[in-house]
C-alpha cells in the first residue's frame, strides 16, 4: 500500500433484518470482507472501512446476497422501524396483550401518531399496517400451535383475540386451514416472518 487512506465510518439503514440470526449473519459477512462493525442491530449497521479496499457497492452486494438491501427514503426507513417493532412485540416479547390491537406500543416506540405511521406504511408497502400485524400474529400462532405447549384458549388470550372462535376464523381466512387442521398437519406451513406477503 503506497499511501495511507482514511477510513470511513457510516451508518446504513438495512431492509429485511428481522431476527438476531440476521445480525449474526451480516456481522460475520462484514468482518470477512474486512469491514469493522461498530454497531449492528435490527435495521441498522454502523461500519468502518477503507474505501480503497471496500466500496459501498461491495457492502450492497453483501446485503443483497442474503436478502437485505439499503433503505434510502425516510418513508421506507419508518416502515422498516415499524416492521421491526411489530416483529419484536409479537415474536420476541412475551407480553403482546392489547398493545397490538391498540397500537400504543408503536406510538410509544416510534414517537409518532398511529394514523401517520399507518399512512406511511400503506404508501410504501402493498398491504396495510393492520394486515401486516395480522399476518405476524398468525405466524406467531402457528409457532405456538406447533410447539404444543398451549391450548387454543391460552393462545387466543396471549395474542389478544376476544375468543377462540375469532382466532379460528381469522386463522382459517389467512391460512386456509382451521387451527386444529394445522395442528394435525405433519408438515408445518410456517413462513419466514420477514417474507409474509
Amino acid at each position: 500500500m503506497a499511501g495511507h487512506s482514511s477510513l470511513i465510518t457510516k451508518t446504513y439503514h438495512i431492509k429485511n433484518m428481522v431476527s438476531n440470526c440476521c445480525i449474526v449473519l451480516l456481522g460475520e459477512k462484514f468482518i470477512q470482507a474486512g469491514i469493522h462493525v461498530h454497531e449492528l442491530k435490527l435495521g441498522l449497521a454502523t461500519l468502518t472501512y477503507d474505501p480503497e479496499i471496500v466500496s459501498e457497492s461491495k457492502i450492497e452486494q453483501i446485503l443483497r446476497n442474503y436478502g437485505f438491501d439499503f433503505i434510502t427514503s425516510h418513508g421506507k426507513k419508518l416502515v422498516e422501524q415499524v416492521k421491526i417493532a411489530v416483529i419484536e412485540l409479537i415474536h420476541h416479547l412475551n407480553n403482546v396483550d392489547s398493545i397490538v390491537r391498540k397500537s400504543d406500543y408503536l406510538v410509544e416506540k416510534l414517537g409518532m401518531s398511529y394514523q401517520y405511521i399507518s399512512k406511511v406504511f400503506s404508501a410504501n408497502e402493498p398491504i396495510t399496517l393492520e394486515k401486516f400485524i395480522i399476518l405476524q400474529k398468525i405466524e406467531r400462532i402457528k409457532e405456538l400451535i406447533y410447539q404444543g405447549e398451549y391450548t387454543l384458549s391460552e393462545i387466543a388470550y396471549m395474542m389478544d383475540y376476544s375468543s377462540v372462535q375469532y382466532l379460528s376464523n381469522q386463522f382459517k381466512k389467512i391460512t386456509g386451514l382451521s387451527a386444529t387442521e394445522f395442528r394435525n398437519n405433519e408438515t408445518p406451513m410456517k413462513k419466514s416472518i420477514g417474507r409474509l406477503y
